[in-house]
C-alpha cells in the first residue's frame, strides 16, 4: 500500500479533523491563524451555559438541610472526576444548601465554581486540601505518601491568606507536585481566619488514629494529633470531620473521632469527603487513579473501592448515615453561613511596582516590551 499526502498543509488538516479551523471551534483559533506563538488569536472561556436537555432544578418539596464541605473537582489532577460546573448541578439537583471546593493545593477550580454556582443561587465555600511532607512529586505511587491538611477559608481575608501560603509553598517546593509547607507557619497565616477539618485518612488525626496496615485504633495517638491542631490554630478553628463511605471500619472511626471531638469539647461535621458528583462516575474516578499509579485497574486491586462511595449526597442521606451523631449534619450548614462568600468580592491585591518618574505601570511595561521587541 502507499501513501498519498492530501494537497492541503498537514497543519491546515489537522485544524479541520479537531474542528479548530472555525471561529468557535476547540481552540478558539481563527482559520487565517499561523498556528505559531504569535499574539493574533487567543482562547477564552465562554460564560457557563446550564446544560440545554434539562436545567438542573431546586427539589420541589423540603429537604433536610446539609452543605458539602470537602469537595474535589478534576482540578485536582487525576483524582477529582467531576468538573465544578457539574458538582454544582448535581448539589442543586439535591438542594444542598452551600458547596465547598477544597482541591488540592490550589485554587485552580474556584472561578468555575463560583461562575456556575451564581446562576442557581448556590453558597460558596473556598478551601485546600494541603499536602504536608512530600519528599517527591507523587505521580506513580499507588498510595502516595505525606499527610493532608483541610483548610476552609472564612471570607475575602481568609481566602487572601490560603492563597498566599499555597502560592509560597509551590515555590519554596523547587519542583511542580511538591509543594512545602510548615504547618507553624500556616497556623500563624490562618489565625482566626481558616478552619481546619481533621480531614480524611491522610489526615493527620485520621493517620494517628489508624497507622497504615494497622488493624487497630490508636486513640490517644489521635488525641495528641487532635491537641497539636488545637494548639496550633485555636479550640474554635479547629473541627472533627466524620466520613463514611460504607468502608468496614467507617462506625469504628467515626465513634473514636465522635468521644475525642466531646473529650476536648470540639465540634464536629460529617462531610461527604467528594471526588465526583453522581456514582455514575465512579469508572472514570478509578481510571483517574490507575492513570496517576501508573498502574492497571488489575494492579490496583486492592487500593480502589469496589463500588461508588465519594459522590455527592443529599442531606436526607446525610442524615440518615449519620444519625448517631447529633448535630454533624446540620452544623454544616452554620459552618457555611460563616465562611461562604462570593468570589466576585475578592478582587485581587496587586502590588505597587516601582516605576520611573512620568510612567505608570502600563505605560512602562510598555516601553519595556518594545525595547526588548527591538
Amino acid at each position: 500500500m502507499g501513501y498519498n499526502n492530501p494537497p492541503v498543509p498537514w497543519s491546515e488538516l489537522e485544524q479541520k479533523l479537531s474542528d479548530r479551523s472555525r471561529p468557535g471551534g476547540h481552540g478558539g483559533r481563527p482559520a487565517e491563524a499561523d498556528g505559531g506563538d504569535s499574539p493574533a488569536w487567543s482562547q477564552h472561556r465562554g460564560p457557563y451555559a446550564p446544560p440545554p436537555y434539562e436545567k438542573p432544578q431546586r427539589p420541589s418539596g423540603p429537604v433536610v438541610p446539609y452543605a458539602e464541605l470537602h469537595v474535589h473537582s478534576n482540578f485536582s489532577f487525576l483524582d477529582g472526576a467531576s468538573a465544578p460546573e457539574d458538582l454544582v448541578e448535581e448539589a442543586v439537583r439535591l438542594g444542598l444548601h452551600a458547596l465547598a471546593l477544597t482541591d488540592h493545593d490550589g485554587f485552580y477550580g474556584v472561578a468555575r465554581l463560583a461562575e456556575t454556582a451564581a446562576a442557581y443561587d448556590l453558597q460558596t465555600v473556598f478551601g485546600a486540601e494541603l499536602s504536608l511532607d512530600l519528599t517527591t512529586p507523587q505521580n506513580g505511587v499507588a498510595d502516595p505518601e505525606g499527610s493532608h491538611l483541610l483548610v476552609l477559608a472564612e471570607g475575602q481575608e481568609g481566602y487572601y491568606r490560603l492563597a498566599g501560603a499555597i502560592t509560597e509553598a509551590h515555590l519554596a517546593g523547587g519542583e511542580k507536585g511538591r509543594p512545602s509547607y510548615d504547618l507553624e507557619d500556616l497556623a500563624e497565616r490562618g489565625r482566626d481566619q481558616w478552619l481546619i477539618l481533621t480531614g480524611c485518612r491522610k489526615g493527620l488525626v485520621r493517620q494517628a488514629l489508624r497507622p497504615p496496615g494497622d488493624r487497630l485504633v490508636d486513640v490517644a495517638a489521635a488525641a495528641r494529633e487532635l491537641d497539636r491542631l488545637v494548639a496550633l490554630f485555636g479550640r474554635d478553628r479547629v473541627v472533627v470531620e466524620l466520613i463514611d463511605h460504607g468502608y468496614p471500619t467507617a462506625s469504628t472511626d467515626n465513634d473514636a473521632l465522635a468521644a475525642l471531638a466531646r473529650d476536648a469539647g470540639l465540634a464536629m461535621v460529617a462531610t461527604g469527603n467528594v471526588h465526583y458528583a453522581a456514582p455514575r462516575r465512579h469508572k472514570l474516578a478509578a481510571a483517574l487513579a490507575a492513570v496517576r499509579a501508573r498502574r492497571s485497574l488489575d494492579e490496583m486491586d486492592g487500593w480502589l473501592p469496589a463500588g461508588p462511595s465519594a459522590f455527592l449526597r443529599s442531606g436526607e442521606e446525610m442524615a440518615a448515615r449519620f444519625r448517631r451523631y447529633d448535630g454533624a449534619v446540620a452544623r454544616s450548614v452554620a459552618i457555611a453561613d460563616q465562611l461562604a462568600f462570593s468570589l466576585r468580592m475578592a478582587k485581587p491585591r496587586l502590588p505597587k511596582q516601582d516605576v520611573p518618574a512620568g510612567h505608570t505601570p502600563m505605560t512602562w511595561l510598555r516601553h519595556l516590551t518594545m525595547e526588548g521587541a527591538v
